[in-house]
């Protein structure tokens, strides 16, 4: 059953019959965070993540996709808004609609990573990590420039 807000014009929707793919992917190949992936890597990467899309009538206008275990991790990723749709508080309210999604309230961590957008996560309670030498990583940032980040 498909999570749904609506608020005028706009809805977002965890159905994904509605998820458009190619502009998920048209966004998403010209990020800072994702720049150059492959439609099928993103087509991959949906598969099996909760994903959120904000609609303007049959447009896919933006996404938020959470990958977890519905029980005691969340990590988002991927959120955007369309930058001729920006302005009208609708990031907001995607991530308003993200974090009252049933499987998301009661995660124990749900973290995210960001450059540049820490003003819109704090609206919806995120705050930077309590313990940042806990965390360790694998970064590959060249990946999907690269033969093997195709899939």
């Amino acid at each position: 059953m498909a999570f749904e807000r609506t608020r005028g014009e706009h809805r977002v929707t965890t159905d994904k019959a509605v998820l458009d793919l190619d502009a998920v992917h048209a966004y998403l190949t010209r990020s800072y965070w994702a720049e150059g992936i492959s439609k099928e890597r993103v087509r991959k990467s949906l598969e099996r993540a909760l994903c959120f899309s904000l609609v303007h009538g049959r447009q896919q206008v933006g996404f938020a996709r959470v990958i977890t275990d519905e029980a005691t991790f969340a990590y988002l990723c991927d959120v955007y808004v369309l930058e001729e749709q920006q302005g009208q508080g609708l990031g907001t309210w995607l991530m308003e609609t993200v974090m009252s999604h049933p499987l998301l309230r009661n995660v124990r961590r749900f973290v995210l990573v960001t450059r540049d957008a820490h003003g819109l996560y704090e609206k919806v309670g995120f705050r930077p990590l309590e313990n940042p030498t806990r965390y360790m990583e694998i970064a590959r940032p060249d990946l999907y420039k690269s033969a093997e980040g195709g899939l």
